[in-house]
């Protein structure tokens, strides 16, 4: 497995694992994502400002993660301060075919080290609460839960925060 940047070349692959995703994450009912987010147009944004990174498995896209400073205005309901910069990892997904095979962890593990790349200690992420698997894979990697906010964009769900800080270098 290979973690790299994202091209515009990876948009058709990257629509194609919405497709197989979204409806799984539905049928547990995880309402997070639908067919209007995210999309091409999110992706494509991620991928100008150098921000999404993908897992390669023998030239197939297995998962996805954009590894951003992009907090919700709503993270301050958990008490965290938006003003210090934080790495935030938005729209993480797996393809469904490569689960279990550690792509989700490759990918926030993308994060730990673009986050000591740009000497920032402050790592954060929310996901549904109706999302299980997210919930136990943050806390495996070092995540504490920091507690439950809405968000402005997705009305009408709740999404759980956690945040890691990194140790200095010694």
């Amino acid at each position: 497995m290979r973690i790299r940047e994202a091209t515009t070349a990876d948009l058709p692959a990257l629509v194609a694992l919405l497709q197989r995703v979204v409806p799984l994450m539905q049928a547990a009912g995880n309402f997070q994502w639908d067919a209007t987010y995210p999309n091409e147009t999110v992706f494509g944004n991620d991928i100008a400002k150098k921000q999404l990174w993908v897992a390669d498995i023998d030239g197939q896209i297995a998962g996805v993660a954009a590894i951003t400073t992009d907090q919700d205005a709503e993270y301050a309901q958990v008490g965290w301060d938006i003003t210090e910069t934080a790495i935030v990892t938005h729209r993480l997904a797996v393809d469904p075919a490569y689960q279990g095979r550690g792509v989700g962890k490759a990918l926030l593990q993308q994060a730990d080290e673009v986050a000591r790349q740009r000497g920032i200690a402050i790592l954060r992420i929310d996901t549904n609460t109706q999302n299980q698997v997210t919930q136990r894979l943050f806390p495996a990697l070092g995540y504490v839960y920091a507690g439950e906010i809405d968000l402005a964009f997705r009305p009408g769900l709740r999404f759980f925060c956690y945040e890691k800080r990194l140790s200095a270098p010694s």
